[in-house]
């Protein structure tokens, strides 16, 4: 991280311009809007899939990019953009990150092809990986330290966690309306607005010295996009396939180089390596990578699911998630109520052991589900039970940390949930991928054995209408029931597959809390609850 000593030392600080000392509720609006705006692409983008993948003639698996591309990018560089932010100046970086969210945003709402739409959500999460911390950052700008500033950090915290929920909604609600391209249009005129704000109503911080690890930004992100590329190309073509092994041998180089580089610059590093050093709190970023690989995975999975096999409309499908965001919102404040009581290893292996739950329940998904008796209740289950983890999860992190390193410990959190989630993702999708083809061809062989070509025809038109735009099955492929019986079958199949091996991830959340955490009551008998969700 940054060293703590002051360029501004030998300067004055920054003069504070009228207008922003005169404004501190549109500071804060400022602050929280850009937070809403990053949470909500985290889900907002979800609801839009199956429609994107139509448009681009893509499969299933292919549009794991969608997300990955976005995520891979915001958790790869996240470190880097807040220690831009500390060096540079907190409301500079602040202005750049959002400027450059708002121009992927338009450059993937206007994408003519499916490699323009990944440059503009690339360009997206390096955006949001500048704009993010140092939005936060900017609070103890902005804001004096006592109730003023718990007041601002409670509105963040706040946003933070309906902006999962209000993302499902607004998703579905463009993408119905309108179309998949508003997803993306709609951060546009937002960003814009912020940015201005931010020029005239923000502060800028002092800056400090120190200087960017631009080497272990690049292999990390790379090394890790190039492991998610592995994954899926593997589901495409092959564990034995040549590209498929050279990805994962490039995988592996560059991220042994990057653990190196970072114990090679010690105190310098992006991410320095004793931070570590402490079980419990290796323990707890291990759980989180499992937790965003659960999170990413039920997303992805059941919004295919409910859109092709339960046939709801993107709005339905949108609201149709909205009781995941509200029990994770509740669980969460009754583990941080709790957390004093219980103790944080306690409440990360019960809620791992409700998640893994949850997550066998759907494991048990088949063609005949139904939302309300089988999907409602198992998402809810496995929400709770991720939603008892985060906050005992952020405790154990900042735990007996160095006050100068709390923000590093915390962030590194923040990184290891998006990563978790695109490595987890791609290794799901991998999965399911291998259990679709599985059953197509049981499915095939099943309809061949019938001496009936003309539901073999209606079964090939049904699945190719699934991901090409410009083809609609014949009305007597969509009438067809033996066809159709079978469409549904294979995509209940690949997502139970998906799900199973994500409870296998869970279990090992489950015997991590158990083995390697061991943070007690009483080491986190100062710290404040709401503070630590920050």
């Amino acid at each position: 991280m940054t060293t703590t000593d002051r360029a501004s030392q030998g300067e004055q600080s920054p003069s504070r311009n009228p207008h922003r000392s005169a404004h501190p509720g549109l500071a804060l609006l400022i602050i929280t809007g850009t937070q809403l705006m990053i949470v909500l692409d985290a889900t907002i983008v979800n609801i839009a899939l199956p429609s994107m993948a139509r448009y681009f003639d893509k499969t299933q698996t292919d549009m794991t990019w969608a997300i990955n591309a976005y995520t891979l990018a915001f958790g790869g560089l996240l470190l880097l953009g807040g220690k831009a932010g500390d060096i540079l100046g907190r409301r500079r970086m602040f202005m750049v990150g959002l400027g450059l969210f708002t121009i992927g945003s338009f450059l993937g709402g206007i994408s003519w092809n499916f490699q323009v739409l990944m440059v503009g959500r690339v360009i997206q999460g390096i955006g949001g990986a500048i704009s993010s911390p140092t939005a936060l950052a900017l609070i103890t700008t902005e804001f004096d330290e006592g109730p003023e500033r718990t007041r601002a950090l409670a509105a963040f915290s706040a946003v933070a966690g309906a902006g999962a929920a209000l993302g499902l909604m607004l998703g579905g609600i463009l993408t119905d309306v309108l179309s998949w391209r508003w997803v993306l249009f709609v951060n546009v005129p937002i960003g814009v607005m912020l940015v201005v704000g931010a020029y005239f109503y923000l502060h800028e911080s002092d800056r400090l010295q120190g200087k960017f690890d631009y080497l272990g930004g690049v292999t990390s992100t790379v090394g890790m996009t190039s492991l998610v590329y592995a994954f899926i190309h593997a589901a495409q073509h092959g564990w034995g396939n040549g590209e498929t092994i050279g990805a994962f041998v490039i995988a592996g180089v560059l991220l042994g180089f990057f653990v190196y580089w970072q114990a090679r610059l010690g105190e310098e590093a992006m991410m320095p390596l004793h931070v570590f050093k402490n079980r419990s709190r290796s323990g707890a970023y291990l759980v989180m990578l499992i937790i965003g690989a659960a999170m990413f995975g039920m997303f992805y999975f059941l919004t295919f699911f409910v859109q092709q096999n339960l046939h709801y409309s993107p709005l339905k499908s949108g609201f149709a998630f909205l009781p995941v965001a509200l029990t994770i919102g509740v669980s969460a404040q009754l583990a941080a109520v709790g957390l004093k009581r219980f103790g944080p290893r306690n409440l990360i292996v019960a809620g791992s052991l409700i998640m893994t739950a949850g997550l066998v329940w759907l494991a048990t998904i088949s063609d005949t589900s139904k939302y309300s008796t089988h999907i409602l209740p198992s998402m809810i289950v496995m929400a709770f039970g991720i939603g008892m983890i985060f906050v005992p999860l952020m405790t154990v992190v900042v735990s007996g940390v160095e006050p100068h390193e709390a923000g590093l410990a915390s962030a590194l959190l923040n990184v290891g949930q998006q990563v978790g989630g695109s490595i987890g993702l791609s290794v799901l999708a991998t999965v399911a991928a291998t259990a679709s083809r599985s059953e197509t061809t049981e499915q095939i062989g099943k309809i061949t054995s019938m001496n009936n070509p003309q539901i073999l025809q209606h079964f090939q038109e049904l699945g190719r209408q699934q991901t090409d735009a410009n083809f609609a099955a014949s009305a007597a492929a969509k009438a067809d029931s033996v066809a159709n019986h079978a469409m549904s079958v294979i995509g209940a199949h690949a997502a139970a597959s998906g799900f199973l091996a994500a409870a296998i991830m869970a279990v090992i959340a489950v015997l991590v809390g158990l083995g390697m955490i061991r943070t007690s009551k009483e080491d986190i008998a100062n710290i404040d609850p709401a503070v630590a969700m920050h």
